[in-house]
């Protein structure tokens, strides 16, 4: 005959679940001894965004690192690439980044960090700094503000769009994203300069961080890492550009920081897609010592280093959060 018994209380459940989540992450890495998780986060925002309930916000990004912390030892990069090259990994290894360079890594996700006693990467795209603002987030926000039920773009070859719902914004904002994404940065904000003059919509300008604030993350010992100037696709950029780009970032942070900034981030970051072979090799003649893709999976010995595996933690629900964590362990990130 089986019991059946209520529900614990709250407390009781969470204490419960932060118990499971340990054993569970513990138990499912011993299997995968010498291997490196990196986990890509982009913002970090104060409550959710009913236009995108998958961005991580500041609750869930405080429990996501009480997880982590349960189940991995989470490292600077710097140290998880120097134990990759001399084999001394620690078990169970796994480092935070994060990519683009919001003011919210400052504002919102620094401060629980060191709360967590944590450090991340921040890959910071220098020409949005002090005031600009990513060709997404001009779509993104302009959509967001576009009076609805209807988009009328066919005057600009975009079509129509419903925008009667959060759902139905959030759709348009994805095809038309989908459109631009790969045309070449000029081209690509002059589209983007036409849909927000068409719509004529004033837009926030403080997405990005200040300089002072990429100081403030250096200074809180934080690490900041390259990540070109304008974000282009690499693979999609003349190769002079694409030098300048990497190089510039690079050069830009450092005077910044006024230290040296070893680890680059591929924009977009899919092997064979967003970068090829060539800017690997450009990465390690412009003196970086890592570099980052978004290509899923962990690192283990005889990876590139310049090709190092990431994976974004998108899961609201713990337990699924835990399971991505440990299928991702077992996966091999793509390479070119």
């Amino acid at each position: 005959m089986s019991i059946m018994t209520s529900p614990p209380p709250a407390a009781a459940g969470a204490a419960w679940q932060a118990a499971a989540g340990k054993s569970l992450l513990r138990l499912g890495a011993l299997g995968a001894p010498g291997r490196l998780s990196i986990l890509i986060y982009h913002r970090v925002l104060t409550s959710q965004d009913p236009l995108f309930p998958d961005e991580v916000d500041a609750q869930r990004f405080d429990q996501q690192l009480t997880l982590l912390k349960q189940g991995f030892n989470v490292i600077p990069l710097a140290r998880a690439v120097q134990g990759l090259r001399e084999g001394t990994l620690p078990p169970r290894a796994a480092c935070i980044t994060f990519d683009d360079g919001y003011a919210d890594n400052a504002e919102v996700a620094l401060p629980i960090l060191q709360r967590h006693g944590l450090s991340a990467t921040f890959f910071v795209a220098t020409g949005f700094l002090d005031g600009g603002r990513m060709w997404n987030d001009t779509v993104i926000e302009l959509l967001r503000r576009a009076p609805g039920p209807l988009l009328d773009l066919d005057a600009l070859g975009y079509g129509r769009h419903p925008l009667g719902s959060d759902a139905e914004r959030a759709a348009a904002i994805h095809a038309l994203l989908g459109k631009l994404k790969y045309l070449a940065p000029a081209p690509r904000q002059a589209e983007v300069d036409r849909l927000h003059a068409h719509l004529g919509l004033v837009l926030p300008d403080q997405l990005m961080m200040r300089s002072e604030q990429v100081r403030q993350l250096h200074r809180a010992g934080m690490e900041i890492g390259a990540h070109t100037v304008l974000h282009p696709i690499l693979a999609s950029t003349a190769d002079d550009a694409a030098r300048h780009e990497m190089a510039s970032g690079k050069a830009a942070l450092e005077a910044i920081i006024a230290a040296p900034v070893r680890h680059f981030a591929y924009p977009n970051g899919k092997p064979g897609r967003d970068y090829l072979a060539r800017h690997a090799q450009l990465a390690r003649e412009l003196g970086f010592e890592a570099a980052v893709s978004t290509a899923w999976g962990a690192a283990g010995s005889g990876s590139d280093l310049f090709q190092l595996p990431r994976f974004t933690p998108w899961d609201r629900d713990p337990l699924r959060f835990q399971l991505r964590l440990l299928r991702n362990l077992y996966r091999r990130g793509d390479v070119v």
